[in-house]
């Protein structure tokens, strides 16, 4: 009992984690697609759900589907703007249909992505890692001053809540070890919570609304119809969402120690894949590897993946009864932000750390790196840099770890795969994590 009562405290704080961001994803987009309050309802809870199953296919490793690590999975930032295009020139139809169509194709070519391996060495993995953290910190922040657009931003509440909940997280782990060190996010975010209850900033009317029992019903929206257009779409964008999963497996594979094969990586796309076949099916979204719950593992040390089944079957429930589900709405955006600031530096610590294992004798990692984290960080700050390109290289572009990851791969393949008449060239960093690539 008392070890089920761990690991169900561990997958729930991995839930709440992972939740802001995948709660958010349909709220924008069924927002922008002009739902109404009962399909928007739908749409969020549906999402939840196919959450839980979609991690669930990634992390149970079978012959066919699965890379066996701890991963998260919940709806990819990518697809927010092409989901929001196609709806609106074609339909929401057109829309599910599209990710039906692309997540059968990532299935189909699962086999020759896994053989890009040779591509990632450390240079170029703590780069797109240090990448990842460095470009989810923005949306930490902006929750701890109240969330962006908020007209009471800044407000030296909202600050005092989120450098509390920061403070709290850090004197857990200072002064306590074990299991209490381990749910530092949870307990930081409870009380939290609770804090923010006597100052006014929860709101408990979202749990009255939400209906008690939520019934799976797929395609939802209407039978899917199927553009050209939409499918290229979408398969470009779930094509960018694995080069992005790619960090986080072999993060995650190095936090674990567990060495990752072509083939693990293989039935990793294959089940991401699965996962947005799924998505189209129930009339929820493309699914891609969470980054956010790679800090929260590093941080809490607990690695085990009985925890991240567990944060699957609890997505499930939140899925299907939607007033449980809407409990964890309650969370004011400041104490999010505090534990999110927690969470995504360790991201960016974790990807120095792989980083220290490359070799700076050479000009071109230190050009990889430097490009790179720049290029990831300048998107991300500046996004409408791109802006006046066509949308479909915007996909590209507009995000800051795609674009940084891509810029590592593409100097990866410049300095260190094509051959160089440089002696500094022969001295190249050429292994994942004591894997000859060459």
């Amino acid at each position: 009992m008392k070890n089920s009562l761990k690991t169900f405290s561990l997958g729930f704080q991995h839930v709440l984690a992972m939740y802001a961001g995948a709660v958010i994803v349909p709220l924008i987009v069924g927002g922008a697609l002009g739902l109404s309050f009962e399909q928007l309802t739908y749409l969020v809870s549906i999402d939840l759900l196919a959450c839980g199953i979609a991690t669930l296919l990634q992390v149970w490793k079978n012959r066919f589907f699965g890379i066996g690590l701890p991963i998260m999975l919940g709806c990819t930032f990518t697809a927010v703007g092409p989901m929001i295009a196609i709806g609106t020139q074609y339909g929401i139809s057109s829309v599910y249909g599209a990710i039906i169509v692309s997540g059968l194709i990532v299935v189909l070519i699962a086999q020759y992505f896994g053989k890009l391996l040779k591509f990632f060495p450390p240079v170029v993995t703590g780069s797109v890692v240090t990448i990842i953290g460095i470009t989810l910190i923005p949306t930490a922040i902006n929750n701890m001053a109240g969330g962006q657009g908020n007209p009471e931003f800044g407000n030296p509440k909202f600050l005092m809540l989120s450098f509390g909940v920061l403070v709290i997280i850090l004197l857990l782990n200072k002064f306590f070890t074990g299991f209490i060190r381990s749910i530092s996010i949870l307990l930081g975010m409870i009380i939290g919570t609770i804090a923010a209850s006597f100052m006014g900033l929860v709101d408990f009317s979202k749990v009255g609304e939400a209906s008690w029992v939520h019934m799976v019903q797929p395609f939802y929206f209407g039978t899917p119809t199927f553009e050209l257009t939409p499918i290229l779409t979408m398969t470009l964008v779930n094509i960018v969402s694995l080069i992005e999963s790619t960090g986080v497996y072999l993060a995650l594979s190095s936090i674990c120690g567990q060495k990752l094969s072509q083939q693990d990586l293989t039935k990793g796309y294959r089940a991401e894949g699965l996962a947005i076949m799924l998505g189209g099916i129930f009339n929820a979204l493309p699914y891609t590897a969470y980054s956010q719950n790679v800090g929260l593992i590093q941080l809490s040390g607990v690695k085990s993946k009985n925890t991240i089944f567990m944060a699957g079957f609890i997505l499930v429930i939140l899925g299907l009864v939607p007033k449980i589900a809407a409990i964890t709405t309650i969370i004011p955006e400041p104490v999010l932000g505090g534990a999110m600031v927690a969470m995504f530096g360790m991201v960016v610590a974790y990807g120095i750390k792989m980083l220290s294992n490359v070799s700076f004798d050479t000009q071109g990692n230190l050009l990889i790196i430097a490009c790179s984290v720049g290029m990831g960080l300048g998107v991300t700050t500046v996004p409408e840099m791109f802006a006046q390109l066509p949308s479909s290289v915007q996909i590209l572009t507009s995000n800051g770890i795609v674009a940084g990851s891509l810029t590592a791969i593409a100097l990866n393949i410049m300095f260190n795969v094509i051959p160089s008449s440089k002696a500094e060239g022969k001295n190249t960093v050429v292994s994942i994590e004591g894997q000859k690539v060459s």
